[in-house]
């Protein structure tokens, strides 16, 4: 039978293609409207390569966006493989850090990081392509922006879906061992057993360590009372990771039920990270969860590009 050919397609005996390999991340700056700047690092796919989508990862309280660019080993980055897989990744200094800490000494509410994430997205899409449209990449305090952004339904592009980490609605500390501007937190909890992370992360880490800003602290005790309200408004597909050593939030059944129920979005699944800490994305296990995430993005895609005919949210025919 002779072989046909299909676009996109390479037959077995025809030569590997040899993209031109992206160019590494970089800084930027972002407009968040009314005069603050949202520093950040940005990774772009190969030269003359569109990207497929926008993966926009937020960090957590008291991080930096370098969070998910790994450098402890080769490998471990999440702009690097996003970039090599044919997405474009935006790693965000969140309200309050990186260049915004000195307009922003006390941080942000939610609903204030909220607008000004949406400006600042707003101007990244006004300069670069955004592809089939935005994916929301979220740790610990990143994710109560993430859902939070999600539910304003206010994005300069469509939004994909959700991935959070590290971020449930029942707390399994008690309030005066939650971090803080004045309370820092155990470090056990944030990191889990040593042997989880390469020796070359803690230095890796003391680079990427900020103040988490006294607004954005106060709020972390409101938010089993305000996660409800803002999941009822979430309409796109939404995964959450916990980490085997997660000490921060409950993962029991019981919780995890407690989570997904209020979820108005078509999909919602739980996945569990055997061999990693709270801060997954500076561990040995950050390459398997970076590569789940990207995963979980290509299934969004999918049922977006395989919808029937008319339905909400189908890609059409370029």
């Amino acid at each position: 039978m002779q072989a046909v050919s299909s676009p996109g397609l390479t037959r077995p005996d025809s030569p590997a293609p040899t993209p031109h390999d992206p160019p590494g991340p970089r800084e930027l700056s972002l407009d968040g409207g009314d005069g603050v700047r949202l520093s950040g690092l940005l990774a772009e796919p190969g030269a003359g390569q569109a990207p497929r989508a926008v993966v926009v990862a937020l960090h957590g309280s008291g991080m930096r966006a370098g969070y998910f660019d790994n450098r402890a080993q080769p490998g471990l980055s999440l702009l690097e493989l996003g970039s090599r897989l044919g997405y474009t990744v935006l790693a965000v200094d969140r309200p309050g850090y990186g260049a915004s800490a000195a307009t922003l000494p006390d941080g942000q509410d939610l609903a204030g990081q909220t607008a000004t994430l949406g400006s600042a997205l707003a101007d990244f899409a006004g300069r670069w392509p955004v592809g089939a449209g935005l994916f929301l990449l979220a740790h610990s305090g990143g994710g109560r922006l993430a859902l939070s952004t999600a539910a304003a339904d206010a994005l300069p592009a469509p939004l994909i879906g959700l991935d959070l980490s590290g971020l449930g609605s029942a707390f399994a500390v008690t309030p005066d061992q939650l971090p803080g501007a004045g309370a820092p937190g155990a470090w056990r909890r944030h990191w889990g057993q040593l042997r989880l992370y390469p020796p070359e992360a803690f230095r890796e880490g003391q680079r990427l360590v900020a103040p988490v800003p006294a607004t954005e602290a106060g709020e972390t005790l409101s938010w089993p009372r305000m996660y409800p309200e803002l999941a009822a408004r979430v309409r796109v597909p939404v995964r959450f990771t916990f980490a085997e050593q997660e000490q921060w939030w409950r993962t029991d059944e019981e919780a995890v039920r407690a989570l997904l129920a209020p979820l108005a979005a078509p999909r919602a699944v739980v996945d569990r990270l055997p061999d990693a800490g709270h801060n997954i994305s500076l561990g040995w296990a950050a390459r398997t969860y970076h590569l789940r995430v990207l995963a979980f993005l290509e299934e969004c895609l999918l049922a977006h590009a395989a919808a029937p005919p008319g339905a909400p949210g189908r890609h059409q025919p370029s």
